[in-house]
């Protein structure tokens, strides 16, 4: 592959430069899923994964969060009782609701 970078363009210059950007990138993750591969097969050949080998632990599977409140004005509108409470729970809470006269 011969290309005569004078006669080309500053867009085609900077096309050229993204498309071996990617091409760079995608190399070295092909590179590295093969070499994953590889020594997840030494490993599972030993009797062993490579997360034992390697002490890093399994990642943590999380089960769904249940829905524990619902809105009273819309019961499709629920919340797990997780991460930052929804408008609707905050209003109802300020209105002299309780969370238990919301909950589920």
């Amino acid at each position: 592959m011969n290309i005569d970078l004078n006669t080309l363009s500053l867009k085609e210059l900077k096309d050229l430069q993204s498309q071996v950007a990617k091409a760079i990138a995608g190399f070295e993750d092909r590179r590295k899923r093969e070499a994953l591969a590889e020594l997840e097969e030494k490993a599972k050949a030993m009797g062993f994964s490579l997360a034992e080998l390697t002490g890093v632990p399994a990642g943590r599977k999380r089960s769904p969060s249940v829905a524990k409140y619902a809105n009273p004005a819309n019961a499709a509108d629920t919340w797990s009782g997780r991460g930052r409470k929804p408008r609707w729970f905050s209003e109802a809470l300020a209105k002299g609701k309780k969370p238990d006269d919301m909950a589920i």
